[in-house]
């Protein structure tokens, strides 16, 4: 397919507030943004999108002061510019929402909304009663009620989330990037956001939007800039782009080729994989006070067990629980019918129960190792003896695993940190699949990435329970839920209120579980 050759010049327009002309950004082995141009107009919310490794992150990144191009200019209000870092950028006027919150955990909430803005009173001390009642003021309108003393950690991702866009917005801002701003957002979070961003195009502010989500983007987004391998693919308005020229665009494939391959709507349905096995993991009465409320969970050989229900029900809780990460007061974890002793995520890998968690980047990969560290890390024990690792098993693991997973790098030793997000959740899927388990349980796997790699970690989950895996799939993409599933645990409030299976397994029967429960 021939390149879309755009500039950001070459569409008339309001004077762009925030533009690259042909920026080139190089890493070791890698050259991650190819002569890419793009701007950012007053008043309009642009779409940014590609897959995994298209160089998404590296732009913002330049944009935002964390890196200097290599090649090409940065204009910022219609002047050169160069940010020497993000603090630079934000007093510039360009504020950063991350997909991953990235705030101050142990500070309280109203601290992080105000951080550096803080309202003082006499002698430069902090004012902490303007500061609270502030706080609540700002959060109220983007429909968050909490106690703004308490620490930022002790709140739900999806209300974190919320901080952080109250954060970036109520800064003077000229411009707000938002990097998947939904992946833990609740529906009404959802509706609020886009309600953000409406009052954002009327006051002539320019919002860049990150997102895998095609709905979200049509929903909200003027315009969209392609990016693929490091190098602008199209740039252009979003409403005459129908969605497969969209996702053709994106994977660098004829539409033909892809409406032949069905890669627009990812459709798993095939021949059920459950059987009447007996559970290779079976979690009875899960119960810690105030989280779980006598959760029970079972999952087969070759069978993906669903588990629904909005943020705050009790997902990653069960899944924490089941490998020891979550302290219970009452309950147990069987696999292969024994029980699981030991109450640490240790004895369950040695028993065949990996988790993937929703946090990668808190609870996942370490970024200061490389990508072949990450991978090997936990069949370390495995893969030597007498307490000796044999370098070329691990070699020939990595390898496997990069190959069978289509981990983008320039080498199995380059830092796992400088991965796009989508091949660092491939990183941490092979880690768990080298050790290979009975049953994976996976918290959002596909959270915040793109499209391709979204259906190729959806068929790589299908490949598995054909191949005998056990599957525990979580997800707040109903839709995932609905064509990965085999049967679904709906929970509500740390306990389960409905199991889907069969013709039962759609979305609307899901929201109805949940909203039954609700109303009742």
């Amino acid at each position: 397919m021939r390149r879309t050759e755009l500039t950001a010049d070459s569409v008339a327009g309001p004077e762009p507030v925030l533009e690259a002309r042909g920026v080139t950004k190089r890493f070791p082995g890698v050259l991650a943004l190819d002569g890419v141009s793009l701007a950012l107009r007053p008043g309009e919310v642009h779409a940014l999108v590609g897959e995994n490794g298209a160089g998404k992150s590296t732009l913002i990144k330049v944009f935002t002061g964390v890196y200097r191009p290599d090649g090409g200019e940065l204009r910022y209000r219609g002047a050169p510019a160069a940010f020497a870092t993000p603090m630079d950028a934000q007093h510039a006027g360009i504020s950063t929402i991350y997909q991953e919150v990235n705030l101050v955990p142990m500070m309280s909430v109203a601290r992080n909304l105000l951080l550096g803005r803080e309202p003082r009173g006499r002698f430069g001390v902090i004012d902490a009663a303007a500061m609270y009642g502030e706080a609540e003021r700002v959060l109220a309108g983007y429909g968050v009620e909490t106690d703004v003393r308490r620490p930022l950690r002790t709140l739900g991702v999806g209300a974190q989330q919320m901080v952080a866009l109250a954060r970036a917005v109520s800064v003077d801002a000229r411009v707000v990037i938002m990097d998947e701003p939904t992946s833990s957002l609740e529906p009404r979070e959802v509706e609020t956001l886009f309600g953000v961003i409406a009052k954002l195009r009327e006051r002539g502010i320019a919002v860049m939007y990150v997102s895998h989500r095609l709905d979200e983007l049509y929903r909200v987004c003027d315009r969209v800039t392609v990016l693929r391998d490091g190098r602008l693919a199209h740039t252009g308005p979003l409403a005459g782009l129908d969605r497969l020229r969209l996702i053709a665009l994106m994977l660098g494939r004829d539409l033909d080729e892809v409406r032949s391959a069905g890669l627009t709507s990812f459709d798993r349905a095939g021949q059920p994989r459950a059987n009447g096995q007996a559970p290779v993991v079976e979690a009875r009465g899960l119960t810690r006070r105030h989280v779980l409320d006598g959760v029970d969970v079972s999952v087969r050989p070759g069978e993906v067990v669903g588990l629904g229900g909005l943020l705050g029900a009790g997902r990653t809780e069960t899944a924490k629980a089941i490998v020891g990460a979550l302290p219970l007061d009452g309950g147990q974890v069987l696999v292969a019918g024994a029980p699981l002793r030991g109450g640490s995520t240790a004895a369950a890998i040695r028993a065949g129960v990996s988790l993937l968690p929703e946090d990668r980047k808190a609870e996942g990969i370490i970024p200061t190792l490389s990508v072949r560290e990450n991978i090997a890390l936990a069949a370390l024990p495995a893969l030597g003896r007498a307490g000796v690792v044999s370098e070329a098993r691990i070699d020939k693991v990595v390898e496997i695993f990069m190959r069978r997973l289509r981990i983008k790098a320039a080498s199995p030793h380059q830092l796992v940190s400088e991965l796009s997000g989508g091949n660092q959740q491939k990183v941490l899927l092979a880690r768990w699949l080298a050790v290979r388990p009975k049953v994976l349980l996976l918290d959002e796997p596909t959270r915040g990435i793109d499209v391709g790699a979204k259906a190729e970690v959806q068929a790589l989950i299908d490949e598995l329970a054909r191949e005998g895996l056990g599957v525990l799939l979580i997800s707040s993409d109903l839709e995932e839920l609905v064509e990965g599933a085999d049967r679904i645990l709906v929970l509500r409030e740390g306990a389960v209120v409905g199991e889907l299976s069969g013709d039962e397994v759609t979305e609307e029967r899901i929201m109805a579980t949940i909203a039954e429960q609700a109303d009742g």
